[in-house]
């Protein structure tokens, strides 16, 4: 029997028991009015033993009253056994000394029976129930030796004994099943419990807020979600219409003509955008589920899938670019064997060709990130990696008035990183600070910067002195396809921070308090990779 059910079984055994002790005590009294009232004689009729019958009606008066105020002290069984035997005893006193109300007292004593099978196992039910019988037989067959005559026929006898086999068997039987039965539907109550706190604790915790609004715009329950979603609006306002206007319109909308507006709806200006969904809770029932899915959520999910095409793509992309890039490269090679090219044009053939390498090289990391391949890191000095970044940059970029300048320490900085993809991150945050780094009618003022920090760990900083990055903006910097500017992919930073994770790198924005915009470049030291 499962412990959750034991004790309602236990408390309803205690309630038989109660009725059955406070029978008893009725019987008692029932017994005491025969013998001791005037209407005795209409009751039972003339005792044949007088003091018998009044000291069998006293004594079992005062057991049963006995047993029904100890009823909640002791064990069930004990018990009950202890006063079918007294019912038994006292029923037969009580036949031999009112021969007259015999049958009476045989019928009640068969409720007796009945009562204590309905608590006892079947043997004893059994027993019990013999025991009666042969109770009764002996009553006969005493008042048969004894000269006072049967008074009642044999059979009756009979009859009452089989009966009181056939009671105890069938309320035994009975009282078995009626536990098993409400042993099991505690059980089944306890998991129906169980499985309701846990349906409440997964739709507490969805990420999806989830409403219940009755018909006139009460809102029944609302989960963390939903809650979250609401904002402060959502605080002490029981009605829809008061949490959230507009979604009590489309509700209302939905309920009159079946039309849900696909578009996202933004319920507090600070919080993200949801997609709401309505569904009827029953067919009929005007209490109406309201489903609020994070727009947010389905927009990485579109990214995510929009990223793992532009990556086949950008595959493909790059293979049809290498074989151009193969003919610029080696016709730039025949160039530099002619005779007939000037001196002064052989340093823009020296540009084209390395430029020509560096895109290769970006189409190579290109493709590298498509199929996710690791990078190649090698023992690179910053300091001279920085050098040389900036002198090249200078020499195949046109500047223009702008500024770019390299802050190198006075010792070496060694770092484990993929140079060609350093290169290639380092060349998106340049590019970037020229065109977004720069105050109206000023001169962009670009500054890369190695150094260590105080753990000594390498760092690469790109600064410049433009006006910086809002803090809604910031936050949203290294999202793909997110753009300030009506003619960029949203792409460059997004592949920057891709690489950096390739070399076991970080990327982030550090914002400058006196003005101006840092991303810095937290790399591996010389030993990090090697290591690890």
């Amino acid at each position: 029997m499962p412990t959750s059910s034991a004790s309602p079984i236990q408390a309803a055994i205690r309630r038989e028991l109660h009725f059955f002790t406070l029978y008893r005590v009725l019987e008692a009294a029932l017994l005491c009015l025969t013998v001791f009232s005037p209407v005795g004689v209409l009751l039972g009729g003339m005792p044949r033993h007088p003091v018998l019958a009044m000291l069998v009606a006293i004594i079992y008066f005062l057991l049963a009253c006995a047993l029904f105020f100890v009823r909640k002290r002791g064990m069930v069984r004990p018990m009950v056994a202890l006063g079918i035997g007294v019912d038994i005893v006292a029923a037969v006193l009580a036949m031999h000394a009112l021969p007259s109300a015999a049958s009476g007292i045989a019928m009640m004593l068969l409720f007796n029976v009945g009562a204590a099978a309905l608590l006892l196992p079947l043997r004893v039910s059994l027993g019990v129930a013999a025991l009666a019988g042969f109770a009764l037989v002996a009553d006969y067959t005493w008042a048969i030796l004894a000269g006072h005559g049967a008074g009642r026929p044999l059979a009756e006898v009979l009859m009452f004994s089989v009966s009181y086999l056939a009671i105890a068997t069938l309320t035994s039987i009975v009282g078995r099943q009626m536990r098993a039965s409400q042993a099991l539907a505690e059980e089944r109550g306890s998991q129906v419990a169980n499985m309701a706190e846990v349906n409440e604790l997964i739709i507490r915790r969805m990420r999806t807020g989830v409403l219940l609004i009755e018909g006139d715009g009460e809102i029944r329950l609302a989960n963390e979600a939903a809650m979250l979603q609401l904002g402060s609006s959502g605080e002490g306002r029981r009605t829809l219409a008061t949490a959230a206007p507009e979604l009590a319109r489309r509700l209302h909308r939905w309920q009159h003509d079946g039309d849900g507006e696909p578009t996202p709806l933004q319920l507090t200006p600070d919080l993200p955008e949801v997609l709401p969904r309505f569904a009827r809770l029953l067919a009929g029932s005007d209490q109406v589920l309201v489903f609020l899915d994070d727009a947010s959520l389905a927009s990485r999910r579109a990214e995510s899938l929009t990223l793992a095409t532009l990556g086949r793509f950008s595959a493909s992309l790059a293979h049809e670019i290498r074989n151009p890039l193969a003919a610029i490269s080696y016709a730039t090679q025949l160039l530099e064997e002619s005779r007939d090219i000037p001196e002064a044009d052989r340093r823009l053939l020296e540009i084209i060709y390395q430029q020509t390498h560096r895109m290769n090289g970006i189409v190579e990391n290109v493709l590298g990130l498509a199929r996710r391949e690791a990078a190649r890191p090698e023992h690179v000095d910053l300091a001279d990696f920085v050098r040389t970044f900036v002198a090249e940059y200078q020499e195949s970029q046109p500047l223009e008035n702008d500024h770019l300048e390299a802050h190198l320490p006075r010792t070496a900085v060694a770092a484990m990183v993929d140079r060609r993809q350093l290169q290639q991150v380092v060349t998106v945050l340049v590019h970037n600070a020229l065109v977004y780094g720069r105050l109206p009618g000023e001169p962009a003022r670009i500054g890369v910067h190695a150094h260590l920090d105080d753990s000594g760990a390498p760092l690469l900083d790109v600064t410049d002195r433009g006006p910086g990055i809002p803090d809604r903006v910031a936050a949203q910097l290294f999202r793909p396809f997110f753009t300030t500017s009506g003619h960029g992919t949203g792409l460059g930073l997004y592949i920057a921070r891709e690489l950096c994770q390739a070399n076991q790198a970080s990327l982030d924005y550090v914002p400058v308090p006196a003005g101006g915009a840092c991303f810095r470049i937290r790399l591996a030291g010389a030993r990090a990779i090697a290591t690890s």
